[in-house]
């Protein structure tokens, strides 16, 4: 075993010190705010009595040949991403987590994975920054990668601590801190219907809104007349959640399921994909809607079945924005880690956690919306005479051009931006333009015309370079 300390917390504050392999092993859940599953943990230390920094969370990837390179992406970004924060770390913790198939064949797991743990401390090192330690835990135990001795870590591993019953599960309840599940748990509650009854009625609701509303998106006046419905019913919707009987957490998400009709859930899952629209539905980020809204994102996000998979970018990144904004980071990373892998384009979905990650503040962000809604506001109690005088000149200019055998002006109104700028004319792409490339070898499901054509209308106007991704 090795002999180290780490702290819990800086100076001034109440600190835990943790002692070697067992106390690292039990502290991770409390780390995270949940249990990874399948997952790769990687922790900073700073300072003589290591306390715990930045941390880093991502998939255990399936196949051995992308260990290296992902090592190397994970490394790097953990000990810039510290830097920038708190520093440079003085060392890294890593944990890799992943229960066997059979439940009991965590030590087979665990020499799996050994040359990934090796991989990972190798890319560290080229960094200048030590591996304090490597743990594998799988199937209730745990083995350390660092320490060689039999005696004190044996080849079957040790049993993990009962949850609940150590200094640190003590501490940590004390403080607050509770531990959600795991994050298979968590990312359930944010996953695709797979009742086929369900999902079949859902799909047809969608197939029957994206025709019909496909074309006003593409159309600047009627875009803005969708954005006013679906915030309208996406309004109503969080009032009828907010109003119903409180249910067992158990069944709470069954009970937001109820609440809401297939062709409901269709017109706001499709109005989303609007950018603007979604923005404004982003202002639903504090005070007592934020939880109501939340409900109703998470309620989206599991209508979004079949080839409208990609459509839960939108949902999933409003749920991971109201949970950071709230104060759940472990939530908003699970939600926005799930908007990235349903759209990993979806531009809003990385800024959102790369901030998150990086420990910024989202007051920042909320008080941008803040002006951004006060704008709004005052822009709609202009528009109803903007609109009329608008009319009137198109009116006239129709005539004139009439008149004179020309060609119609049409007249186009442009609502100034907050900051007294202009927002610039968008063009509507053409079906199949810009899409991405499969990679080789990779299936996708086959997206019948209504979705297709959505898809292509709610690419517009939200691209972006492709962000690393981690938690």
């Amino acid at each position: 075993m090795n002999k180290h300390h780490e702290s819990t917390g800086p100076a001034g504050e109440q600190q835990i010190t943790l002692r070697g392999p067992a106390d690292l092993a039990d502290a991770l859940p409390y780390l995270m705010g949940f249990y990874p599953n399948d997952s790769v943990v990687m922790v900073a230390l700073h300072g003589g009595q290591g306390r715990f920094g930045g941390r880093l969370r991502l998939g255990i990837p399936q196949a051995p040949g992308e260990w290296g390179p992902i090592a190397d992406q994970l490394a790097e970004c953990l000990v810039s991403g510290s830097e920038r924060r708190e520093g440079r770390p003085d060392a890294i913790v890593i944990f890799l987590c992943q229960d066997s198939p059979d439940g009991a064949s965590g030590r087979l797991t665990m020499e799996r994975l050994r040359p990934f743990a090796q991989r990972l401390r190798t890319a560290c090192g080229a960094l200048d920054v030590p591996v304090l330690e490597a743990l594998c835990l799988s199937d209730g135990r745990y083995w350390s990668y660092c320490c060689p001795d039999p005696r004190c870590c044996p080849e079957q591993g040790n049993p993990l601590a009962m949850p609940g019953t150590t200094v640190m599960a003590a501490a940590a309840t004390y403080a607050g801190v509770h531990v959600r599940g795991t994050l298979r748990d968590m990312e359930a509650r944010l996953q695709p219907w797979r009742t086929p009854a369900a999902v079949r009625t859902q799909e047809r609701a969608l197939d029957t809104a994206g025709p019909a509303l496909l074309p006003r998106l593409l159309d600047e006046r009627a875009r803005r007349e969708v954005a006013t419905e679906t915030l309208g019913l996406a309004r109503r919707l969080m009032d009828r959640i907010e109003d119903a009987q409180p249910a067992p957490p158990a069944l709470a998400d069954a009970g937001d399921d109820q609440l809401i009709g297939s062709d409901e859930a269709a017109a706001v899952i499709l109005g989303l994909q609007d950018r603007d629209t979604r923005d404004k539905a982003a202002a639903w980020m504090e005070g007592p809607e934020a939880q109501s809204a939340l409900r109703l994102w998470r309620t989206l996000a599991r209508r979004c079945v079949g080839p409208y998979g990609e459509h839960a970018a939108a949902p999933l990144t409003l749920a991971g924005w109201v949970s950071w904004s709230t104060g759940d980071e472990p939530g908003a990373r699970v939600a926005l880690s799930l908007a990235l892998r349903a759209d990993p384009d979806y531009t809003f979905a990385q800024l959102l956690h790369r901030a998150c990650n990086e420990g910024l503040d989202p007051e920042a962000l909320r008080r941008c919306l803040r002006e951004a809604a006060d704008a709004d506001a005052d822009a709609d109690e202009e528009q109803a005479g903007a609109d009329a005088e608008a009319v009137g000149e198109m009116e006239t200019a129709v005539g004139a051009g009439a008149g004179r055998g020309a060609t119609p002006l049409h007249i186009r109104s442009v609502r100034a931006l907050p900051d007294g700028g202009r927002r610039r004319a968008r063009a509507p792409r053409p079906p199949g333009m810009g899409r991405r490339k499969a990679s080789p070898g990779s299936t996708r499901p086959r997206v019948p015309a209504a979705g297709r054509r959505t898809r292509d209308a709610r690419r517009y106007g939200r691209r972006g370079s492709r962000a690393r991704r981690h938690d």
